[in-house]
């Protein structure tokens, strides 16, 4: 398939190997675009979207995953105002875009003016690793969530997303959607949570995962039951298991202003590693 202005193309089935050479520059960092290659074979009709890339003298250099969220993938600045002129050819179709700090910041300036206002703009989130045992104790009591446990795992998981994002998940009709989300999850393993006399005082997901990484989202401790270092213990155990049976390495990233969650990530043994950024429509 012959590339379009500045190298850019879709990718497709016979570009999967080179795409997840690419990835696996930083398989860390990229861990979200790497999964959705693994499960999709970079089908768009599995992808939900494009993943384009950029190729120079025959070799890919860099990617941008087209779906709800938009995402490059070790992307320079020439790479994303490339991507970002072929964005504004088709109009904007993603909810989201995140990434690399870098690479989002000069995407969105070659799109803003075409691409209207958005809801939220997060410019500086630590992205943070740990590759080794949790700095302290995990809490015993975490667990993984079971079809039992969805009374009160998914009123949680909705009080989480709109209280990080500012807009139920709910919103729109979208209850069905996400109940599904939150189930996949569970079903996946993916859930892990913490009761007491039944009720959820912990919670935590991994979002998605490859041979190299696991990436966690979703973290939550009701508000009558924060300060008592159950965040902590309960990432310590969602560290303890998910480097054990998912992926050797657990990262996330978090809002720069969320100072409690980020003394909670150090006490636990995460380091940050790069900065990410985040534009919400």
């Amino acid at each position: 398939m012959l590339t379009t202005r500045h190298g850019v193309r879709p990718l497709g089935a016979g570009d999967l190997d080179a795409f997840l050479a690419l990835a696996g520059l930083d398989p860390v960092v990229n861990v979200f675009v790497d999964y959705r290659a693994r499960t999709t074979n970079l089908e768009p009709r599995w992808l939900g979207g494009e993943m384009w890339g950029r190729f120079e003298g025959g070799e890919l250099r860099a990617a941008c995953h087209v779906g709800a969220n938009l995402v490059p993938v070790q992307a320079t600045a020439e790479d994303a105002e490339a991507f970002a002129e072929r964005a504004l050819t088709r109009g904007r179709t993603v909810s989201t875009i995140v990434g690399p700090h870098d690479a989002v910041e000069v995407f969105w300036n070659g799109v803003a003016s075409g691409w209207g206002r958005p809801r939220d703009v997060r410019w500086n989130q630590p992205h943070l690793e740990i590759s080794g045992p949790p700095a302290i104790a995990p809490d015993p009591l975490v667990r993984r969530t079971t079809r039992h446990d969805m009374a009160e795992l998914y009123p949680a998981c909705v009080a989480m997303y709109t209280e990080e994002v500012g807009l139920s998940p709910e919103a729109g009709g979208g209850a069905e959607l996400y109940r599904a989300r939150v189930t996949q999850l569970m079903n996946r393993g993916w859930s892990f949570a913490r009761f007491d006399d039944d009720r959820l005082v912990f919670k935590a997901e991994v979002a998605c995962a490859t041979p190299y990484a696991a990436q966690i989202q979703g973290v939550w401790v009701p508000k009558d039951r924060r300060g008592e270092g159950l965040a902590a213990a309960g990432m310590a155990a969602v560290v303890d298991l998910v480097r054990r049976e998912v992926a050797p390495v657990v990262s996330l990233y978090v809002n720069d202003w969320n100072e409690p969650a980020r003394r909670t990530y150090d006490k636990v043994g995460f380091r940050e590693t790069t900065r990410f950024a985040t534009v919400m429509f």
